[in-house]
């Protein structure tokens, strides 16, 4: 049978329970045991997918079409369990499962209650994602003490219960902050933490103390005191440099034989071998190459979250340093490239929703385009390269997107519902592909054109994730073809753009996917298109330091 790890956090949010988690499960896989995740969200939005970026950062799309919490993507770039629809659940979810079953009589006239209700149904969706694996870790989401999470605390404790002794064990993430006017690490707000957890009926197993620094062995003493957690258990988790770094952080100091002790289990000791070799190359990296990421959420890294670390994980595999700069495309819009992207090695322009913004995506799109610049767009980041090269290249200029222009003259890229009013022509779909009012998500495979850079890449084939409702418009392509744009890979039935790129006779290494293939990026094994994108960028940098030294 399963046996469950429940993480929880308190104090403030965004301590790095996911993180913390994930490595947790790294550590456990290293040592036999098949392990998953789940993430348990206590908003009620049914998923993150209509969130904004700004409030909840990245949203992660699974291999089955999912949108789901950041989270799950450490939890993927962590071990090696692919993460599904059933991995991440709220309470909007839960809420609306328990109300269909009350409309359709399930309940049998009772007056349908939190208790047993709900929790009920979050353990019900619990056993439904662990199923089939020896561990699985829970993250409960929020802080102990919110509304909100109240429902999941009060099921993982019921479960705890019913699945009885040495099945579950309960992990709590807590701050132990540093106050500069006193020169102190403060014990108080962990203390008053688990008293909380205490009071719902949870006992943690260890402690996780978050702090800027190591905490000392009084500190420790002290909080194993006044928590009743022994002081053994209370581990410290103090700022690295890198997430990487976290597994062994926790295994050093034997998080993973407390949980194993605590579940009865008796797996072969640890092998972080992989690990060690991942902190050594970012540690030692033997090249430097910077490049500019030209977004709209510039201000909050966790928008691209798993591009920074797909990026990271090229840089591992190249053994560099990757540099990321991040531009504001209306800063483009306002003065120019002039000045803002000359020094880059390589540009990226990333996904996004919206018209905020776009123009000066196209702008560096055709700089990178002019300039031999390595050039990689990310969904929206293909679409404005392709409204680009139709503009200043094809020919067609009032080229643009009804995202942006509903409008336009020229929509080159729209919604599949669009085009049928084009000519009088009706392209083909099936009920999948109906875009309108949805997206589309998750992993599709496409055949690749030999002879190209793609096929250099990936092969004969291509499996990458989606999340996207506006596509290149096939009345267009063949125009925009013949300028010189090479489409290199297409949907199988639809023939919808899915990736295009500039011959290298034209450009050394240009190239836009409408995927996401950021979401398929480990650690482990990095990405073959970011590995690629770095070796370019590496190369334009050796290439142009070349130019300057014969210049001089």
């Amino acid at each position: 049978m399963t046996k469950f790890v429940f993480v929880t956090g308190g104090v403030v949010s965004s301590l790095g329970k996911g993180i913390a988690a994930a490595s947790l499960a790294a550590i456990l896989e290293s040592r036999g045991l098949k392990v998953t995740m789940l993430k348990l969200d206590p908003y009620i939005n049914v998923d993150p997918g209509t969130m904004s970026p700004f409030q909840h950062g990245e949203v992660f799309v699974t291999d089955d079409g999912a949108e789901t919490d950041l989270d799950l993507g450490h939890y993927e770039r962590f071990i090696s369990t692919k993460m599904r629809k059933i991995n991440n659940f709220t309470t909007g979810q839960i809420y609306e499962s328990v109300i269909r079953k009350e409309r359709r009589g399930e309940y049998l006239g009772k007056t349908v209650q939190v208790i047993p209700h709900i929790t009920n149904e979050i353990q019900s969706f619990i056993y439904r994602g662990a199923e089939g694996y020896d561990v699985a870790i829970v993250e409960i989401g929020g802080t102990v003490g919110d509304i909100e999470s109240l429902p999941f605390l009060e099921a993982a404790r019921q479960l705890s219960l019913r699945a009885g002794r040495n099945m579950a064990a309960f992990i709590h993430l807590t701050l132990v902050p540093f106050i500069a006017s006193a020169g102190e690490l403060k014990t108080k707000p962990t203390q008053h933490s688990v008293q909380k957890l205490r009071e719902i009926g949870i006992s943690p197993h260890a402690l996780l103390c978050r702090a800027d620094r190591p905490i000392p062995e009084d500190e420790r003493a002290k909080i194993s005191l006044f928590s009743n957690v022994p002081k053994d258990a209370v581990i410290s988790v103090w700022d690295v440099d890198t997430i990487y770094k976290i597994p062994n952080l926790l295994h050093n100091q034997g998080l993973d034989a407390i949980i194993c002790k605590e579940l009865n289990l008796s797996p072969p000791p640890a092998d972080l071998t992989v690990w060690n070799k991942l902190v050594h190359a970012l540690d030692n990296p033997e090249k430097e190459v910077s490049i500019c990421m030209v977004g709209k959420y510039v201000d909050l890294t966790e928008s691209y979250k798993s591009l920074i670390e797909a990026l990271c994980h090229a840089g591992i595999h190249t053994n560099s340093r990757v540099n990321i700069d991040f531009l504001d495309s209306e800063e483009i819009e306002e003065k120019g490239t002039a000045g803002l992207l000359e020094k880059y090695d390589a540009i990226l322009v990333p996904g996004g929703f919206g018209s905020r913004g776009v123009e000066g995506k196209i702008q560096a799109a055709q700089y990178a385009r002019e300039h031999k610049i390595p050039y990689l767009g990310i969904c929206l980041g293909m679409q404005v390269a392709l409204i680009e090269y139709a503009r200043n290249v094809a020919g067609l200029k009032n080229a643009n997107s009804t995202e942006f222009a509903p409008d336009t003259e020229q929509p080159v890229v729209a919604l599949i519902t669009e085009w049928q009013n084009q000519d009088g022509k009706i392209e083909q779909r099936d009920k999948e592909s109906e875009l309108g009012g949805t997206m589309r998500l998750g992993a599709q495979t496409c055949a690749i054109e030999p002879g190209t850079l793609a096929s250099e890449i990936y092969g004969n084939v291509v499996t990458e994730r989606h999340r996207h409702r506006y596509e290149a418009n096939n009345h267009y392509l063949d125009r925009i073809k013949g300028a010189g744009l090479v489409v290199s890979a297409c949907t199988p039935n639809e023939k919808l753009c899915e990736i295009m790129e500039l011959p290298k006779s034209a450009h050394p290494w240009y190239m836009g996917v409408q995927y996401h293939p950021e979401f398929k990026s480990t650690p482990r094994e990095g990405h073959p298109l970011f590995i690629a994108f770095v070796k370019a960028a590496l190369k334009h940098k050796e290439t142009q330091h070349n130019v300057q030294e014969r210049a001089a």
